[in-house]
């Protein structure tokens, strides 16, 4: 399976991510483990979201369209 995720950082609500990963739950701990560039600020981190996906391919472009500016607004009224 392939995952779509969003997370919210604990220390800073306002922070949030949406990233990709064959491997939810280890993504996660990389998060909190300051292991990303992107996230290693606002550790600790907190799933909010995830949508699993069987091909590759789809899971990517819908990560990619909830980092649109119309994609934002989806997840911000859907998810967040």
């Amino acid at each position: 399976m392939y995952y779509v995720y969003l997370i919210r950082s604990v220390s800073s609500p306002d922070k949030t991510y949406i990233g990709f990963s064959e491997d939810l739950k280890q993504r996660i701990s990389d998060h909190n483990a300051g292991k990303s560039v992107h996230t290693s600020k606002f550790v600790p981190w907190e799933l909010v979201s995830y949508h699993a996906f069987a091909n590759k391919r789809t899971a990517q472009e819908f990560e990619h369209y909830l980092k649109t500016g119309s994609g934002q607004a989806f997840a911000k009224k859907r998810f967040w």
